[in-house]
């Protein structure tokens, strides 16, 4: 460990021993149920969280995903018993999804160590799906990507709810083009608590945390809170690519009367980590598979000149009432990320050393990345004739800074270019303003059976002002307006009170992309549209306290690809074509008794471009997952096999992988009636249990020569895990 990253881990502790000092001196913070986003989608996950019932002989408790009994969608739930079960305490949603079917991501440096090069859904890619925190949409405005390491993480989240297309009108966001990845926050108790953590595993990872509920407080009306602190330092499956992180969450609730309630929630994340670019197939046949970075100065792959500052906020006011037929929810937002980066100009080393301060210096790069973003979203719903209408709208301001220089790393960073303006790259401050109102009924049809269709109208606007804008190096003040009107129906049916059916019909899209404007003259490109799809699925989910299973197939038709060419020697972007997605999904667990239950899901899919008939990069022809799960008493165990299947890296079916599989375990044993203690728990668990390290997925390309990047499979690992409830 640096001497750098010994003052960081040591000034880490003390920040946590603060915050547990302050947390045993006040304990004044509680929780709530989980604070969602209220769309149908939620709404089903919400329900059937409501009917479960604690214990091992009910499958729905234990099973890794299930469908939901009032989805009008393909959906997976994900419950905290398997986030905080089966994920490593250092991991994030990412790792916690790779279980679903028709998901493929794996975390390269560990898990939750460092951000995946592909989190694939369907085939469809991060940024072409949502991911919200409670209902809000979150993400990068210039391409809606999502930066898995820097929010919210293991421990803050309660659930997560998958949904597998656009949804209906009431679903928001920018991306409804590939689904909805719905991250739910931390459930509080409404019994005090308190619960400390401390973790050990590979890598030298190390994480301290505690978590506290203040339980229900009657003398203020009820006040729930919980508050969530915690460190974690680990170098990383990865050479010299090591993460500190810190991250604390809040959230408070206050209920008013008998039917409204206020919430507050709120997190802070900071994060420093040695990010690589990937490694060549040679370095990897050289060095061995986790090869990245180096610990020499002279090399433009040292890890001081490849590193991340990152620190981010997000919170949220939330109001939510019911009174006379009527329901109101209404959230007032706001989030921020701001990141300094550090890069060699060729990692990989196919660019020679050299700056314009010696032939020896190593040229490297710095970057900024900021963005803010604040915002509402307000729904209302009401009960009007044989049904009830919904109603709202989400109204969304980014202000967005990006800038990247050439510098000389071994100067600290002076500039590379005489004149220093010669030395900028791009220098932009850019905007996304972004309103969705939308309307939509539900109509009972009978008491097993409703339709619910609406129309959503979106309208975003980007604006740049540019000193020097990405790729021409030119200024740019430019701004261009889209609207899009996206119509959706579903049908749902419940057969019996286990058996329910669904078929949905709608519209999604994706809002183009800044890189659209990386051009000298973008009004060549005013006649963009965004991309859309239409998406046709039907599907059927059964729930009993012995068995889960859902099945679905989908269709989905992807029109509007945004495709560029130069014409003159400059860069235009049009629509061409488009893709096809379509397949086959099922998941399911069975109780089998004494503790016992197994668990599968699979899927067939093809994702092609419609033109050339070509599978598009990493789509997965398939995913399967199989496993045995023991939950009776204080002990819980786990041994869970997910398979994903043959795809290409990149587009023209080039760059292909192979099938792979990753087999993980875990067990706890929780000690219990221990004097003043309410548990002591133990758990371990092991990542990669069969230690495949093959490669996997395409990093990108070195900027010199055109090499390809790969990243592999993270090596075995194991995380050891003591807890105690006070």
């Amino acid at each position: 460990m640096t001497r750098q990253n010994k003052a960081l881990y040591l000034r880490s502790r003390t920040t946590i021993a603060l915050c547990l000092a302050a947390a045993l001196a006040s304990p004044a913070w509680a929780g709530d149920a989980t604070s969602a986003d209220s769309s149908a989608a939620t709404t089903a996950a919400k329900n059937l969280d409501a009917v479960q019932v604690t214990g091992t002989d009910v499958i729905s408790n234990i099973s890794p995903t299930q469908g939901s009994a009032i989805a009008t969608q393909p959906q997976s739930i994900i419950n905290s018993l398997f986030i905080q079960k089966n994920v490593p305490p250092t991991g994030d949603y990412t790792d916690a999804i790779a279980i679903a079917p028709s998901i493929s991501t794996v975390a390269p440096n560990g898990p939750g160590l460092m951000e995946a090069p592909v989190v694939a859904m369907r085939g469809f890619q991060d940024g072409e799906y949502n991911v919200t925190f409670d209902g809000i949409p979150w993400g990068d405005p210039n391409d809606f990507t999502h930066h898995s390491t820097s929010y919210f993480n293991n421990a803050t989240t309660g659930s997560i709810l998958i949904d597998r297309g656009p949804g209906t009108a009431s679903t928001l966001g920018n991306a409804t083009f590939g689904g909805t990845v719905g991250v739910n926050s931390l459930t509080p108790s409404d019994h005090f608590g308190i619960e400390p953590y401390l973790t050990f595993g590979s890598w030298s990872t190390e994480v301290q945390g505690a978590t506290f509920n203040t339980g229900r407080i009657d003398q203020t009306g009820g006040t729930t809170a919980v508050i969530n602190v915690q460190n974690s330092d680990s170098d990383g499956y990865l050479t010299y690519s090591g993460q500190r992180r810190q991250n604390v969450f809040a959230k408070v609730v206050q209920p008013i009367g008998d039917n409204t309630t206020l919430t507050f929630a709120g997190m802070y994340n900071n994060i420093t980590q040695y990010v690589p670019f990937g490694a060549t197939a040679a370095q990897i046949a050289q060095h061995g598979p986790n090869f990245a970075l180096s610990n020499d100065p002279t090399s433009q792959n040292y890890y001081g000149y490849n590193k991340d500052d990152i620190s981010t906020y997000l919170g949220y006011l939330g109001l939510h009432s019911e009174f006379s037929g009527w329901t109101i929810d209404n959230k007032v937002y706001t989030l921020a990320y701001n990141h300094f980066g550090y890069n060699g100009e060729d990692p990989n080393g196919e660019t020679p050393n050299g700056t314009i301060y010696g032939p020896d210096n190593v040229p490297g790069q710095r970057m900024r990345n900021w963005y803010r973003s604040w915002g509402d979203i307000f729904r209302l719903t009401k009960d009007l004739g044989p049904g009830e209408i919904h109603t709202g709208f989400w109204y969304d301001d980014q202000d967005n800074l990006r800038w990247l220089h050439e510098v000389d790393a071994t100067l600290n960073g002076a500039p590379n270019a005489v004149p220093a303006s010669a030395a900028i790259d791009r220098n932009m401050d850019d905007t996304l303003k972004t309103f969705q109102p939308y309307l939509e009924y539900q109509w009972n049809i009978t008491d097993a059976g409703y339709v619910v269709g609406g129309v959503k109208y979106v309208d975003f606007k980007r604006e740049i002002d540019a000193s020097v804008n990405q790729k021409t190096l030119d200024p740019l003040d430019y701004s261009k307006d889209w609207t899009k009107v996206l119509p959706s129906a579903a049908l749902h049916w419940q057969f019996s009170s286990n058996w329910t059916a669904y078929a949905q019909w709608a519209k999604g899209f994706l809002a183009p992309n800044l890189n659209t404007f990386y051009t000298v003259s973008p009004q060549d490109s005013s006649s963009l549209q965004p991309q859309q799809t239409i998406n046709r699925q039907l599907g059927t989910n059964w729930n009993d306290d012995r068995l889960t299973l859902s099945a679905d197939v989908y269709y989905i038709n992807f029109n509007n690809k945004i495709e560029s060419r130069k014409v003159g020697g400059i860069t235009e972007f049009f629509n061409q074509g488009g893709a096809i997605y379509k397949g086959f999904e099922m998941e399911g667990s069975y109780l089998l008794g004494a503790g016992f239950s197994v668990y599968a899901n699979g899927s067939l899919n093809r994702a092609t471009d419609s033109t050339t008939n070509q599978w598009l990069p990493n789509a997965p022809s398939k995913t399967a997952a199989l496993g045995v799960i023991y939950n009776q008493g204080p002990l819980y165990a786990s041994l869970i096999d997910k398979f994903v299947g043959y795809r290409y890296g990149d587009t023209g079916q080039t760059q292909p992988f192979g099938g792979y599989a990753i087999t993980n375990f875990a067990a706890s044993y929780a000690f219990t009636d221990m004097a003043d203690l309410k548990e002591i728990r133990v758990g371990l668990q092991v990542s990669n249990l069969f230690d495949n390290k093959s490669i996997y997925a395409l990093a990108g390309y070195t900027a010199q020569d055109n090499t390809p990047l790969y990243f592999t499979i993270p090596e075995r690992s194991y995380m050891v895990t003591l807890s105690a409830k006070f």
